[in-house]
């Protein structure tokens, strides 16, 4: 799930340069569309949709081939979905991560007796690394483009981070960096060359940190009061990966609901 979670906020945190990667055009104003579709929801962390000038670009990050519904034909739906809703051309684009033979990697299309649906796969294992180096937006991803050398890649996405002058958006492109790379490198490598400090400060890392806490925090409440109400679960995803640490101590002294409610009024008051 970190990997989608990196991904969409590259995506949606640095919309233009996703826009002018993947469509080659440049647009000022571009609006991240909710990714709940009407009809029977769809919800997916890895999808983004971008509204540029009239016109939609769908980018879904695949890190895995398998897929149910089958890859292929969720691509025509949301297509449709997305045209019914707003009225206007969707371009889609499936980015794969992780190398693989399969052959959903290698498909392009859906196809049955009455339907042809086309969209666009991008294979990063494929792409040439240069596109990526160049542009901090696309840093995380360079990781895994095509090379002769993999750990002199890195050293050069190392190297090119070290460039961004603004820390807080060297921080968080650091943090993507060594979420995404952990697909191909291994962990110890990348933080020798990246400084796990200035990953750890990132926003991307500590949305990534409150929102395993919380997946915690949720199955451990679960377990003890069973289905609890929503706007206590409500409450309990708004706190901080810190409080979430605490909540997970002090949950061992609760021996009912009416403890946890206690304990969020205290939070707020504090």
């Amino acid at each position: 799930m970190s990997y989608d979670n990196a991904c969409k906020y590259l995506a949606e945190q640095y919309r233009a340069e996703f826009v002018r990667w993947l469509l080659g055009v440049e647009v000022q104003k571009i609006e991240v569309l909710k990714t709940e579709l009407t009809l029977e929801p769809i919800r997916a962390d890895s999808v983004t949709f971008l509204q540029a000038a009239n016109q939609i670009l769908h980018i879904e990050f695949q890190t895995l081939a398998t897929s149910n519904p089958p890859l292929n034909f969720r691509m025509l739906d949301y297509s449709v979905r997305l045209k019914r809703q707003y009225r206007c051309s969707v371009t889609q684009v499936v980015i794969f991560l992780q190398e693989t033979n399969n052959e959903v990697a290698f498909t392009e299309e859906y196809r049955d007796e009455t339907t042809i649906h086309h969209y666009r796969v991008v294979r990063l294992w494929e792409q040439d690394s240069a596109v990526f180096l160049s542009n901090s937006a696309l840093l995380p991803l360079a990781t895994l483009t095509r090379t002769n050398s993999s750990q002199a890649l890195l050293a050069q996405v190392a190297e090119q981070i070290a460039t961004i002058l603004d820390r807080e958006e060297r921080q968080n492109i650091a943090s993507c960096v060594e979420i995404i790379a952990g697909l191909r490198f291994d962990k110890d490598l990348i933080r020798q060359l990246l400084r796990e400090d200035i990953m750890r400060e990132s926003v991307i890392y500590q949305d990534i940190v409150q929102k395993e806490a919380f997946k915690l925090i949720s199955r451990q409440l679960k377990r003890r009061f069973g289905d609890i109400d929503a706007s206590l679960v409500e409450q309990v995803r708004n706190l901080s990966a810190e409080q979430l640490e605490n909540l997970g101590e002090a949950l061992l002294d609760f021996s009912q609901v009416a403890d946890l409610v206690v304990w969020l009024n205290q939070q707020e008051q504090a």
